[in-house]
């Protein structure tokens, strides 16, 4: 299977008072890669790398969080590099998608995560189900969901 890599850069206003990427921030991050990753603009008619949702005005579909899991193994320090966020899906359901997240740090993965987006019919405001299209376009990112450390000792 396919892993999708996301350079996201790093501001200055991620970083907290340890000089760490703030765990909040993080959140956003992985937010901007899961855009970049699925989302084609209106300028970008070119749908290719999964990005096959549209967005910005007009966009049919809206996507909502069910669900957000985070765990940090290690602390990410500011760098003028981007982070490397490794993103895949782990299921598509009837309307939702779990997509995952690793983040690589110096030494070994420092972030897992896991977003479970609903896809949403714009002019209904209800979950709408994953085309034909979506489904063939994202197959080749499916894998093992993320395994978190807490899920281990269970």
């Amino acid at each position: 299977m396919a892993r999708l890599t996301v350079p996201v850069k790093l501001r200055w206003s991620d970083i907290d008072g340890y000089g760490h990427v703030n765990n909040a921030a993080m959140l956003t991050l992985l937010e901007e890669a899961r855009i970049a990753a699925f989302w084609a603009s209106p300028e970008d008619p070119d749908v290719t790398g999964g990005r096959i949702l549209a967005a910005g005005d007009g966009a049919q579909t809206a996507t909502f969080i069910a669900h957000q899991e985070i765990e940090y193994l290690a602390p990410l320090e500011y760098s003028t590099a981007p982070l490397q966020v490794e993103m895949w899906l782990a299921r598509m359901g009837g309307a939702s998608i779990d997509v995952c997240y690793e983040v690589p740090g110096p030494d070994g993965v420092a972030v897992r995560a896991m977003t479970t987006l609903v896809l949403v019919d714009r002019a209904t405001g209800r979950p709408r189900r994953i085309t034909d299209e979506e489904r063939t376009a994202w197959a080749e990112l499916v894998e093992a969901p993320v395994t978190f450390r807490r899920n281990l000792s269970r």
